[in-house]
């Protein structure tokens, strides 16, 4: 085999990528039970609010959450006294938790767009496809073989289960490439001098989550008028 082999991988790649998608897969179990708590959260100081009102709350919850964590994490992490390793660590576990939330809103705004998540198959496809954007969006669209906009409604919603797990094979392997390396860079962009680094925290994760929020709406078009009876 040479070295411009396409099959010729990195031994160490699988394990790390396998690492990526347990802490995707752990996300999705965790929060895939909190969904209708959290649009109930959404709702709560307004019961009579519409499917888009209650959307733009969850997006408001979901960045300023997010925001939130990075700042706070890499202001601790950055702060004097603490090693690189317990920097290290505490940014590690920052990055699961923004996995989380970044799961639940995807999920959420499912929900309430009436997309089914009630398959494994089909909260993975949900949640890669929003957290890759665009890439992931072209993705769904040309393995399903289906154009148009609103991936969420035209494939989640329609495509046999076989197709899901195809493309969720697809989207794995750009998941762990695209969401490994930015999450990588935060981490160590987390551990700068203190100030900077929850400058670098909460400022990164403010960017994921608007980039996130925008593929979202891409996802799944305009709200729905009203909720289902």
């Amino acid at each position: 085999m040479t070295a411009g082999d396409p099959d010729d991988t990195d031994p160490a790649a699988a394990p790390r990528g396998q690492r990526v998608l347990d802490l995707l897969n752990k996300a999705i179990e965790i929060q895939s039970p909190l969904v209708r708590k959290n649009i109930a959260r959404a709702r709560q100081r307004n019961a009579e609010a519409t499917p888009e009102q209650v959307i733009r709350t969850l997006e408001r919850m979901y960045v300023s959450a997010l925001t939130g964590t990075g700042a706070a994490v890499g202001g601790t992490a950055a702060a004097p006294g603490v090693g690189t390793g317990v920097a290290l660590a505490l940014s590690a576990g920052e990055v699961f938790s923004s996995l989380e939330l970044s799961t639940l809103f995807a999920l959420s705004i499912a929900e309430v767009h009436g997309v089914p998540i009630d398959e494994i198959e089909r909260r993975r496809t949900i949640v890669m496809g929003v957290l890759l954007g665009g890439s992931g969006s072209r993705t769904i669209g040309k393995v399903a073989e289906r154009t148009g906009q609103h991936w969420g409604r035209q494939v989640v919603a329609k495509v046999p289960t076989e197709t899901l797990r195809q493309i969720n094979r697809i989207l794995g392997r750009n998941f762990v490439t695209k969401y490994g390396t930015k999450q990588g860079i935060i981490v160590l962009g987390r551990v700068a001098p203190f100030g900077i680094g929850a400058v670098i925290g909460g400022g990164a994760n403010a960017a994921m989550a608007a980039l996130t929020v925008k593929a979202g709406r891409r996802a799944f078009g305009p709200p729905p008028e009203s909720w289902p009876s």
